[in-house]
């Protein structure tokens, strides 16, 4: 019987699968400034030769971008399948606030799920950090810092869930989200209590997560999106009460 020689694998492409695999699950983000090249090597424990070998290749797809004297970043448009023109659709057409809302219901329920399943120590610092930012700005009555705390709490659920599909369709829908949660409280808000009762499911939602309780952290996901979609219906049915009458009185 003939074996075939098993090759080894070089090691540029080695160091180009760790790093593959890096993006994929989230520890380097999009944007974010790799380490200088003498450092990755290093950590690696690879010559920088074969380290600069990975970052070509991987700039090669479109994965990393390398800039001259500045170093290697990845790539911003990792993801980005939602693009500013779809975006600005969605946000001039009320009834797909509603369909968004709904595919909100799905995918934040699921990475609640295993964000409460899968989570580790430094995620729930992670939730936490995010959360006190949340509270800050809730608290300074900071509208647009708190609704873009609240998206970025809402990220971190999908980090921690530790589900690569998960966390970069949430990234991809990052800006379309944070438009979208923008639009729902600046319309609801005014509303008595609203505001606090949604701050509120925020903090049972993060407790859930980090009490590891999966059905809670789901249950708790569902209640907060379904009270907001509620809220929003009725503020439209408020709206639309008060032009009729408007226009009754002639005003």
């Amino acid at each position: 019987m003939a074996y075939q020689r098993v090759k080894q694998p070089k090691i540029s492409d080695v160091i180009m699968e760790q790093l593959e695999a890096m993006i994929l699950e989230g520890s380097l983000k999009p944007g974010q400034q790799l380490p200088p090249e003498r450092t990755l090597a290093s950590q690696f424990e690879v010559s920088r030769p074969s380290l600069r070998e990975a970052l070509q290749k991987l700039s090669a797809r479109g994965l990393i971008i390398s800039r001259q004297g500045g170093g290697s970043f990845v790539s911003e448009n990792i993801g980005s399948s939602i693009v500013d023109p779809l975006t600005e659709l969605f946000s001039t057409h009320p009834e797909a606030q509603y369909d968004l809302l709904e595919f909100r219901h799905a995918l934040e329920g699921v990475s609640a799920y295993y964000a409460a399943l899968r989570c580790t120590e430094a995620d729930k610092e992670r939730l936490q950090a995010c959360y006190v930012d949340l509270q800050e700005a809730h608290d300074e009555k900071l509208f647009e810092q708190e609704t873009k705390a609240d998206a970025e709490f809402h990220l971190a659920i999908a980090e921690a869930s530790h589900n690569a599909v998960l966390l970069h369709t949430m990234r991809s829908l990052f800006t379309l989200l944070h438009k979208n949660i923008y639009a729902n409280l600046e319309s609801i808000y005014p509303k008595r209590d609203t505001r606090e009762r949604i701050h509120h499911q925020h903090q049972v939602l993060l407790e859930a997560i980090v009490a590891e309780n999966p059905e809670k952290a789901r249950n708790a996901a569902h209640d907060h999106l379904a009270f907001v979609e509620e809220a929003i219906i009725e503020q439209s049915k408020d709206s639309t009460r008060q032009e009729r009458a408007m226009r009754r009185s002639g005003a």
